[in-house]
């Protein structure tokens, strides 16, 4: 994906984990709906693994950092897609008509770019990820 010519737009509208959801991390623009998550494990996951004990699950979600809010402040993601009232699941249509606009609007910013200079602001947001600058 990092090398492909064209405009990616990635947008988590749920759970995002694990390495396939990382795979989304590679979009020119990486959005989530507002009460989405997403991360490299589950809280559960990863509570397995540091505590040997799932009942940590709530404070492995807090150390992952893996709400929209969290990664957006962490620069990981791009924006923060707004639901509407009682979430996404509760209005599909306006979500949809949210969504419409919001993906409109980065594609035509990303189509002002030539294929190389696309590629190449791709590669250094993905190497600018995890930089500490203190």
């Amino acid at each position: 994906m990092a090398r492909l010519a064209t405009p990616i737009l990635a947008i988590v509208i749920g759970e995002g984990g694990s390495g396939g959801a990382l795979a989304l991390g590679m979009g020119d623009r990486v959005l989530m709906l507002e009460h989405s998550v997403y991360s490299v494990i589950s809280p559960e996951g990863c509570a397995a693994i540091l505590w040997k004990n799932a009942e940590k699950a709530p404070d492995a979600a807090d150390a992952l950092k893996m709400t929209a809010k969290d990664l957006f402040a962490l620069k990981v993601i791009d924006e923060i897609v707004s639901e509407p009232l009682g979430c996404a699941h509760r209005d599909h249509a306006a979500m949809a008509a949210t969504l419409k606009k919001t993906i409109t609007q980065h594609l035509a910013k990303l189509a002002e770019l030539q294929p190389d200079e696309l590629v190449a602001a791709r590669y250094e947001k993905f190497r600018k990820m995890g930089v500490y600058q203190g």
